[in-house]
C-alpha cells in the first residue's frame, strides 16, 4: 500500500522497526504527577488498562489528578470469547454482542476498584480484531465484524451508538475524546505491540500527539513477544521484565507500592471472563513495576 494521501495513523502502518534485546532504564518513567495531571489511558480492549497502567492510574488519582480511560473496542471479537460462550470458534453474533456488554461491565467494575469515576469510563465500541483494517482498507467504507455480525457500534451506552465501523469515524471519535478530556498525559500501546488492535491504537495515539506538547504520550506493551511476560502467573515481589519486542523503546521503570500492586490484582480479578481462558498471562502483569517509554518505536513519516 503506497504511503501517500492518507492520515498519519494510516501512513505509520507503512513504517517498520528492528527488534533486539531490551533493558528497562533507570530514572523516571512518567513526568511528575500532581493535581494538575489529566491522564488518558488508551485501551484497545477491556483489561488492557489494568494490565499496563493500574499503578499509574492510582498514582495520578492519589495526587489529586483526573483519569479517563477510552476503550476502543468492547472485546467482542475474540476467538477466546467465542470459546467462553459456546466452546466454539463461531459463536452466535447476538451472544457475542452480549459478551461485549459483559466485558464492558467488567471494565467498569475493574476501574471502579482503581478509583476511576464513571464519567472517566469511555467506550467507543469499535470492532474487536478490526482496528488495523479500519485504518487501512476500511477508512471510507463500513467494516462488518465476523463475530458480532454488525457494521456499526451496537452498544447504547457507548459514546457514539450506531457509529459506522469506518477508519474515518474511528479517527474522528478518538479526536473528539482528546478534545473532551484535554489530557496532559496519554498512556497508549506502542505500535510495536504484536496485537493488530494494539498496533493500530498506538498509531492513533501518535497521530493525536502530533502538534501537542513534547512527551505527552508514554507507550507500553502487552503483547511483547512469545513467552513474555515471564514468569507466568502471580509471583509477588517480582518486577516486570522488558519485552523482546520493546528493544527499540527507551523503556523506564515505574515502581508500584504494595497497596498499589494489591489494588491492581483486585481490579484484574474483575475480569472473570478473561481469567477463565488466560489467567497465567494476565496475572503475570501484577508486578512491582510497570514499564513506559517516551518513544513509540517507529518513526512517524512526513505526510502531505
Amino acid at each position: 500500500m503506497p504511503c501517500f494521501r492518507m492520515s498519519l495513523a494510516v501512513a505509520l502502518l507503512c513504517s517498520g522497526a528492528s527488534t533486539h534485546a531490551a533493558t528497562p532504564l533507570a530514572g523516571s518513567a512518567l513526568p511528575p504527577l500532581d493535581a494538575a495531571t489529566v491522564l488518558l489511558v488508551v485501551a484497545p480492549h477491556p483489561d488492557d488498562e489494568t494490565l499496563c497502567c493500574a499503578g499509574a492510574i492510582q498514582r495520578v488519582l492519589q495526587a489529586g489528578g483526573r483519569v479517563s480511560i477510552v476503550w476502543l473496542t468492547s472485546g467482542d471479537g475474540s476467538p477466546l470469547g467465542s470459546w467462553v460462550i459456546e466452546h466454539s470458534l463461531l459463536a452466535d453474533p447476538a451472544k457475542m454482542r452480549a459478551y461485549g456488554r459483559q466485558r464492558m461491565a467488567e471494565a467498569r467494575a475493574a476501574t471502579d476498584r482503581l478509583g476511576v469515576a464513571p464519567t472517566g469510563q469511555l467506550f467507543l465500541g469499535y470492532p474487536d480484531g478490526g482496528l488495523r483494517a479500519l485504518l487501512t482498507q476500511y477508512r471510507g467504507r463500513a467494516y462488518r465484524s465476523g463475530f458480532t455480525g454488525v457494521a456499526a457500534v451496537p452498544y447504547t451506552d457507548a459514546l457514539f451508538p450506531q457509529r459506522p465501523y469506518t477508519g474515518a469515524d474511528l479517527e474522528r471519535d478518538f479526536a473528539t475524546v482528546i478534545r473532551r478530556v484535554q489530557p496532559t498525559l496519554i498512556l497508549a500501546p506502542s505500535p510495536l505491540d504484536s496485537h493488530p488492535d494494539h498496533h493500530a491504537a498506538g498509531l492513533l495515539a501518535m497521530a493525536a500527539a502530533r502538534g501537542r506538547a513534547p512527551g505527552i504520550v508514554r507507550y507500553w506493551i502487552v503483547h511483547g513477544g512469545e513467552g513474555w511476560p515471564t514468569p507466568r502467573g502471580l509471583v509477588p515481589g517480582v518486577p516486570l521484565t522488558a519485552p523482546p519486542l520493546g528493544a527499540p523503546l527507551d523503556l523506564a521503570v515505574f515502581a508500584l507500592s504494595v497497596p498499589e500492586e494489591d489494588r491492581k490484582l483486585a481490579a484484574l480479578r474483575e475480569y472473570r471472563t478473561q481469567l477463565r481462558v488466560m489467567e497465567p498471562f494476565l496475572l503475570a502483569f501484577v508486578r512491582t513495576t510497570e514499564l513506559f517509554a517516551t518513544r513509540a518505536g517507529v518513526t512517524p513519516p512526513d505526510t502531505p
